[in-house]
């Protein structure tokens, strides 16, 4: 029996495999686990995602599992002891944006913008199935990126550069960008 052909970027670890055989690419509407993966996006800004993927668990221990009303009233004391943790970046502006983002998606939800809704709007509400021969052809950024950064800036959001857009996007099954020979190409096309 043949190993299954997978994306080059994440042969590195059982961890990664794993992250992009079952989630990486999955189309996902639910609010909170959008609102997460955003976060945890921004998280990566500077470093590798194996570096934030290895933490995730954590940051959803510490991050309340990432409930955005917990999240948008902590204290400056709960701020202190999150940058005292190990065990999440302990990036000053990286964990203040993690509950500017909570108090602001819960804006956008109290005036009737779904979360889900506003993000997808970007693509038309269904995944873009590009058709990369290899990692080298997968662009780092893209118009619709640019636009949903551009968005998620003008209402306050941190963390939400156009690279950060576009590692969500196809994170979160918005762009299919998984290599044509990788075998989850063809699975969510």
């Amino acid at each position: 029996m043949s190993e299954k052909k997978r994306c080059s970027w994440c042969l590195s670890s059982d961890l990664y495999i794993n992250y992009h055989d079952e989630e990486w690419g999955v189309p996902v509407y639910d609010n909170q686990q959008l609102f997460e993966m955003l976060n945890l996006e921004g998280a990566q800004a500077g470093l590798s995602w194996i570096t934030v993927l290895n933490k995730r668990e954590h940051y959803r221990k510490v991050f309340d599992g990432f409930d955005p009303h917990k999240m948008a009233k902590y204290t400056q004391k709960k701020r202190e002891k999150l940058l005292s943790d190990p065990g999440i970046i302990r990036n000053k502006l990286k964990v203040n944006a993690f509950i500017v983002n909570a108090q602001l998606y819960l804006d956008m939800m109290d005036n009737g913008q779904d979360f889900s809704e506003f993000l997808w709007s970007f693509v038309d509400g269904k995944p873009i199935n590009n058709k990369f021969k290899s990692l080298s052809d997968v662009p780092a950024n893209s118009p619709i990126s640019d636009a949903m950064s551009k968005a998620l800036k003008k209402k306050g959001f941190k963390f939400v550069g156009s690279t950060i857009c576009y590692a969500f996007m196809q994170a979160c099954g918005m762009v299919n960008d998984h290599t044509k020979e990788c075998f989850r190409w063809k699975e969510l096309k």
